[in-house]
């Protein structure tokens, strides 16, 4: 019986010396994928290279952990308010991980203030979103193609406000799920502008698809 519960006691030990090494290794990736975003700046000081650094791996791993400990299912099954829809998997994970402390988020924007300008600012959270801004910005150049600049100015904050919320999310569907909610205020935006959203893209889809008809005579 002792030999039993000391083979027990060992394979206990054992799992949890195999999730601290896990966790350590996760966290030094995390670290080093800080470094190498910081690293890109060509900051030329040491200093802020290591501040910075410190500020986003920190970041980055309280994200990881808060994700990590607040499951979707912590949050109860239940409707959308707004679409009387079941709430997804996707929707209870973003529920949860929008609950993480606001003072996570605070230290890593006034870190990164402190350290770096306000174009390597957007630089770093280009990283944490893999250049949305820019690519949806794009998009919508393509699909309204006669933009006017105060539109454009409208649109781009609003996806700058997707990304600077985003970075608090672990997962790129959850970022991308972020990023829909500012799509729809700026599809809100245009049509409120006397656009017609629905119209703009369908003109859109009609334009790809000569296109692809013409490239094919």
């Amino acid at each position: 019986m002792k030999i039993k519960n000391i083979g027990i006691l060992v394979a206990a030990l054992l799992l949890t010396a195999n999730i601290c090494f896990a966790q350590d290794k996760e966290e030094a990736k995390l670290i080093e994928k800080a470094a190498n975003w910081v690293a890109e700046l060509n900051l030329n000081n040491k200093e802020k290279e290591t501040q910075a650094t410190e500020v986003i791996s920190t970041h980055l791993i309280a994200v990881r952990n808060w994700h990590n400990s607040h499951p979707f299912d912590s949050v109860p099954a239940g409707i959308n308010p707004v679409t009387g829809q079941p709430l997804s998997e996707l929707d209870r994970s973003i529920i949860a991980d929008s609950a993480m402390p606001r003072s996570v988020h605070e230290a890593l924007m006034t870190g990164l203030k402190t350290n770096l300008n306000d174009t390597q600012v957007e630089a770093i959270l280009d990283k944490y979103t893999i250049g949305k801004v820019a690519f949806t910005l794009k998009a919508y150049h393509v699909i309204v193609t006669d933009l006017t600049p105060e539109e454009e100015t409208v649109i781009l904050n609003n996806l700058k406000e997707a990304r600077e919320m985003a970075v608090d999310y672990k997962s790129m569907k959850q970022i991308s799920a972020i990023f829909e909610i500012y799509k729809t205020k700026n599809e809100h935006y245009l049509n409120s502008n006397g656009r017609s959203w629905r119209q703009l893209y369908s003109d859109n889809a009609k334009r790809i698809k000569a296109e692809k008809a013409k490239k094919k005579q």
